[in-house]
């Protein structure tokens, strides 16, 4: 199971800062997780001030 980041991503960063494996880049319109690469670890969705990101 990995995460994904909703639309109410405001992009500051946070999640990929905090990824042990990197799997968190900047997209288009906001940022992404490599499904293949995350760990399921939670470490972004712990890390998101607004709650964006969520099991996928």
């Amino acid at each position: 199971m990995a995460f994904k980041i909703t639309e109410e991503c405001i992009n500051c960063g946070a999640c990929a800062s905090g990824c042990p494996v990197e799997a968190i880049n900047e997209g288009d319109e906001r940022y992404v997780i490599d499904a293949e690469a995350c760990i399921d670890c939670g470490a972004c969705e712990a890390g998101c001030p607004v709650g964006a990101i969520v099991a996928e």
